[in-house]
């Protein structure tokens, strides 16, 4: 009876549209190309073939109706890739040397950088990054807002920086590479869960971050996720490192919230701890939207996904902690970014609703591992 009712209650991902295995980029001359297939390493996985990386990273950016902040998240990102060898284009013309980066911290007055990944022999991999902004069935300018910035970020050697989340008056932009940013549009929504599965299923990189597209998460602190991730890999090059923002509780940041929302904070890490298993109950974050994979543990984990709401970080920490892979906390920059789509009330009871019936269904076998 227990089996038939979460059979009947679990969700099941639907597969993706025929539409939503392209991507539109921006070309050379600033036209928007043509859809383009989107490559899959899927589909080498399941031939028994491993594709190999293209690029050294790749960032997911799961956007619904984001017009309004995904400019300034993108802005400070790709100010982050290009000036950094571990990750820029070779090709670029545009990245800057390391002393030059440091006195432009040091003149605006910010901390350094921690500097782990920067003592870090070169990888195998190819360099590079790519952005996937992934649309969910966004009704807004979302698509047109991303096509803009990867157009005037390719064109200008100084393109016009446009303010985020730690920086509301820029003082300089990033010229990027053509192709680097590339858009998926799904046809409906499917959920912020959904849409980072589906742009992961797609990426290039030897690791793989997704990020929110608020830029709530300091997008500096990649570096540092690197670090870690590359510290705790097993033989076969298997890590996960996840932002964490639990060095933050008691900060002014979290006790300015409502009552409500700490109390419901709190009632669902304790839920958490209760039906997760071990490893992922012992992650003080688990909510945190800046998480980096290496590319050889994505097969043991996105095959697997069927959770598309605000509850799939667990389910993507239970996979890895069911597949052996380790996990690495990494303390992260975060602040309150307004524009938030989450309802307190609704979306926690949802998500203490969802985790149960995550939990249930593998530990009755309606999920399986095949």
């Amino acid at each position: 009876m227990i089996y038939a009712f979460i059979f009947a209650v679990a969700p099941t991902p639907r597969p993706p549209r025929p539409s939503e295995k392209t991507y539109v980029t921006i070309l050379p001359d600033g036209s928007v190309s043509p859809k383009q297939h989107l490559p899959c390493w899927m589909d080498h996985y399941k031939s028994g073939k491993q594709q190999d990386a293209e690029v050294f990273v790749s960032v997911v950016v799961p956007a619904y109706n984001e017009e309004e902040r995904l400019g300034g998240m993108l802005e400070e990102a790709v100010d982050y890739l290009q000036q950094h060898s571990w990750c820029a284009h070779e090709s670029s013309n545009t990245a800057i040397t390391q002393n030059d980066r440091e006195t432009q911290r040091t003149s605006k007055g910010r901390k350094q950088q921690n500097r782990t990944v920067e003592k870090l022999p070169p990888s195998a991999a190819a360099k590079g990054w790519e952005i996937l902004i992934v649309s969910d069935g966004s009704t807004d300018g979302t698509v047109e807002t991303a096509l803009s910035f990867a157009r005037s970020h390719q064109l200008f050697l100084h393109p016009k920086p446009i303010p985020g989340p730690r920086t509301p008056r820029p003082d300089h932009s990033t010229q990027i590479p053509p192709g680097a940013i590339r858009v998926i549009s799904l046809e409906e929504n499917r959920g912020k869960g959904g849409a980072v599965t589906h742009g992961m299923r797609h990426a290039r990189g030897a690791y793989v971050l997704f990020v929110d597209a608020d830029g709530a998460s300091e997008f500096s602190d990649l570096g540092r996720l690197v670090g870690e991730c590359r510290r705790v890999e097993d033989s076969q090059g298997r890590g996960v490192a996840v932002g964490s923002r639990a060095h933050l509780v008691g900060s002014e940041a979290v006790v300015k919230r409502s009552f409500l929302r700490n109390f419901l904070m709190h009632s669902f890490h304790l839920l958490l701890r209760i039906l997760t298993p071990p490893a992922t109950a012992a992650i003080k974050d688990t909510q945190c939207g800046f998480k980096l994979f290496s590319r050889a543990c994505l097969p043991h984990i996105i095959p697997f996904m069927h959770s598309e709401g605000w509850i799939f970080d667990v389910e993507m920490l239970m996979l890895a902690e069911s597949a052996s892979i380790p996990v690495a906390e990494v303390p992260v920059g975060w602040k309150e970014v307004g524009g938030s789509k989450l309802n307190v009330i609704w979306d926690s009871l949802g998500m203490a609703w969802g985790l149960a019936v995550l939990r249930a269904a593998w530990v009755l076998g309606v999920y399986r591992r095949a």
